[in-house]
């Protein structure tokens, strides 16, 4: 044999650098960001019947968004130096902009809370408003983190911000319906006839808004996995991985399959689109599907090796 016919196979393992921690923050940060809007675009309607909805999602925001920094701090080597990112910026880093409005944007979520349990409207309406720009900003960036890394074919599209938050007012619209549905089945005693009424009905509707979601949703998604099969052939195996490869069951079965298209049906199919029971199995269905999605992102998008 030839000293140069000799090929040598080494065992090198493959570790991931972000673990599932991450797609937990990305999943808490969205329920919080979707939570917000919801409730800021309740306030600023002024309806009395978008009343209830509005302070449920004030309170879940901020609440969401202090859940969410933990996982950051538990994925840190040494978690006692999460400070650390506060005096040591690098300006060309998405997660030193990540790190003030995570700071900015509780506080913000906090007194548009007050403002709103204090029945102060019209302050209620300015830091709302005032509000929506941080709440989006916090988990668009999650998604610019992801499309920065040019080596990872999955996430450097120039369409993950946008499906992050995309996907977080379906998750968020998802939890209020929940929450709303439990406050209406057992919490809402002392409500009448007709204002019980107005309650199912306006659950529905925040139902069916978040069904023209999903459909906004898929199409996105649709058009990411279009590109990534026609684009270089990193990006063709990142989206075999998906498609057909070991993360299929979770993007297409669960995500797509029982997240999307189910909840769909559910939502808007003309013999349960009038059932609060429908609404929230589609509601929670949409949240294991989101949770799916940031497992695949995260998980997956690391699996093909760099070299």
């Amino acid at each position: 044999m030839e000293h140069g016919d000799v090929n040598v196979v080494y065992s090198v393992e493959h570790q991931l650098p972000l673990i599932m921690y991450i797609g937990q923050y990305f999943f808490f940060t969205g329920l919080s960001a979707g939570s917000f809007v919801i409730s800021v675009i309740a306030t600023l309607l002024g309806r009395k019947e978008f009343k209830p909805i509005g302070k449920i999602t004030a309170i879940l925001a901020p609440a969401l968004l202090i859940i969410a920094p933990l996982n950051l701090i538990l994925d840190l080597e040494q978690p006692l130096r999460f400070w650390h990112l506060f005096l040591y910026y690098n300006w060309a880093s998405p997660i030193t902009y990540g790190s003030f409005l995570l700071t900015a944007y509780p506080i913000m979520g906090i007194i548009y809370a007050v403002m709103v349990f204090t029945n102060r409207q019209k302050a209620a309406k300015v830091f709302g408003i005032l509000g929506i720009p941080l709440a989006i900003s916090v988990h668009g960036y999650t998604g610019f983190i992801l499309a920065l890394a040019k080596a990872r074919s999955l996430w450097n599209t120039a369409a993950m911000p946008t499906i992050f938050i995309v996907s977080a007012m379906i998750s968020g619209i998802g939890l209020v319906v929940i929450i709303s549905a439990i406050r209406y089945r057992w919490f809402d005693k002392k409500a009448n006839a007709e204002q019980k009424e107005q309650d199912k009905k306006v659950i529905l509707q925040l139902a069916q808004i978040m069904a023209y979601v999903i459909m906004m949703d898929l199409f996105l998604v649709l058009s990411d996995i279009l590109v990534l099969l026609t684009a270089h052939s990193d990006a063709y195996e990142a989206g075999l991985l998906i498609l057909s490869g070991n993360f299929a069951f979770l993007f297409v079965g669960v995500e797509i399959i029982l997240g999307s298209f189910l909840p769909i049906l559910l939502v808007l199919g003309p013999k349960s689109r009038k059932s609060l029971t429908a609404a929230v199995v589609a509601s929670i269905l949409v949240n294991i599907g989101v949770y799916a999605m940031r497992f695949v992102m995260v998980i997956g998008g690391q699996t093909p090796p760099l070299s």
